[in-house]
């Protein structure tokens, strides 16, 4: 009776094993079948976010469904392709790109963009800046944007920049005058001057200006005039000159300061002096001897007719002398502008048969004895304005003898 009882209970603990691994393989099954239904239903497509691709099998029904099951927020600056209400298909290809916050300054005028560029370089151009090889972008146009992004831009303009004369063009960013010059080397030397200051702004269109400055000292040797002294001297007829002493130029060192700019002299200072040889006075003698002519006899006077003049015609002439042919006229010391004194101090009012002729002093020097043909033996001591070259004036008593003269050409000598 206990066997049939245990063998009872074997029995049905072994059905009971029996049931529950019906169970078990079953709930597998089920579940196996399950999933592969489930996994043969996915979608297979390709997700590229920012650039990078890959590929997923997907329940999603829509393109917004499959980015928010990979946990991806779309914002309204992004750009997604295709668009987010599109239907899910296996071997769709889906593109996310992330846009990025940039706050741009350009010469200290702000702007805010939303772009889903991957460097600097290609959100200006999105922003529509036109950039030249002399602006100036921090940071450099080949970095790449993070989520939020600050960009600089510097504008360059162009100048001038005259440097010891030296005109060039200059292209720069907002700077200093001195922050300019340093970045180009431009050295200043101690004279050298900046038309401004180094703290001043370079504008644009501006004229930025130095004047190189030198200083130098020359010492050259010149030439010192020499002094002319005049000395009366009675044995020379009046009007005469006779140097004594030749007058000989001195020689001075001088030193002088020498202030250039740009290449050229500016100011020139007398620094230091010294004689190398003193210079030699020239000394004159001036004559103070007036000369008496004789009268012509008053005999040859009375013979004087409206066809002759007063003056002797009975004078041979002399050998020997200087010998050549002027034009002659005649004149009285009562002639209008005359004022009766020769110019060797001859007073012809006073002695009216006195024998003198006006002669150019740089052809017959005054005080000079002469001979005239048809006049006779005289004195070249008198001059005149109209008298120049070979031309002489011979003075007669009468003004009838002076029209009667008329003028003609006659032959001279200088006797002595």
């Amino acid at each position: 009776m206990q066997s049939d009882t245990m063998k009872n209970l074997f029995f049905k603990s072994l059905r009971s094993k029996q049931i529950l691994f019906t169970i078990i393989f079953t709930t597998l099954f089920v579940t196996v079948v399950s999933l592969v239904i489930y996994e043969g239903n996915k979608k297979t497509v390709t997700l590229t976010v920012n650039g990078q691709q890959e590929q997923y099998r997907t329940h999603a029904s829509t393109v917004g469904k499959l980015l928010s099951e990979y946990e991806i927020e779309v914002s309204e600056h992004d750009i997604v392709t295709p668009s987010v209400n599109t239907p899910i298909k296996n071997g769709l290809a889906v593109r996310w790109e992330q846009s990025k916050q940039v706050a741009i300054t350009v010469d200290k005028e702000n702007t805010t963009l939303w772009t889903t560029k991957q460097t600097v370089g290609e959100a200006l151009d999105e922003a529509g800046i036109e950039l030249t090889e002399h602006d100036r972008v921090s940071p450099d146009l080949a970095t790449r944007l993070d989520e939020k992004n600050s960009v600089i831009v510097d504008k360059a303009y162009e100048f001038t920049l005259i440097d010891g004369g030296k005109e060039n063009s200059y292209w720069s960013t907002s700077t200093t005058i001195g922050d300019f010059l340093k970045s180009k080397d431009i050295q200043l030397g101690e004279l050298d001057r900046l038309e401004g200051d180094l703290d001043n702004q370079v504008k644009p269109g501006s004229v930025v200006q130095i004047v190189r400055v030198e200083k130098a000292t020359e010492t050259v040797e010149e030439e010192e005039n020499f002094a002319v002294e005049t000395k009366s001297d009675d044995s020379l007829l009046k009007g005469r000159e006779k140097v004594v002493q030749q007058g000989q130029k001195g020689i001075v060192s001088r030193e002088y300061e020498i202030i250039k700019e740009d290449g050229k002299e500016v100011t020139r200072s007398l620094i230091d002096e010294v004689t190398v040889k003193k210079p030699t006075k020239k000394i004159v003698a001036v004559g103070t001897k007036v000369v008496v002519a004789s009268a012509a006899p008053t005999k040859s006077a009375s013979r004087a007719s409206a066809k002759t003049t007063s003056v002797s015609r009975n004078n041979s002439a002399p050998s020997g002398g200087k010998e050549f042919y002027v034009s002659a006229t005649a004149y009285t010391a009562g002639c209008s502008g005359c004022s009766g004194i020769t110019a060797t101090g001859i007073n012809l009012k006073a002695n009216p048969n006195l024998k003198v002729i006006a002669v150019d002093p740089s052809v017959i020097p005054l005080g000079s004895k002469v001979w005239v043909e048809g006049y006779g033996y005289a004195v070249a001591g008198d001059t005149g304005g109209a008298i120049k070259g070979n031309r002489i004036d011979l003075h007669v008593p009468t003004k009838q003898a002076a029209y009667n003269f008329g003028k003609r050409q006659v032959k001279i000598k200088i006797i002595d």
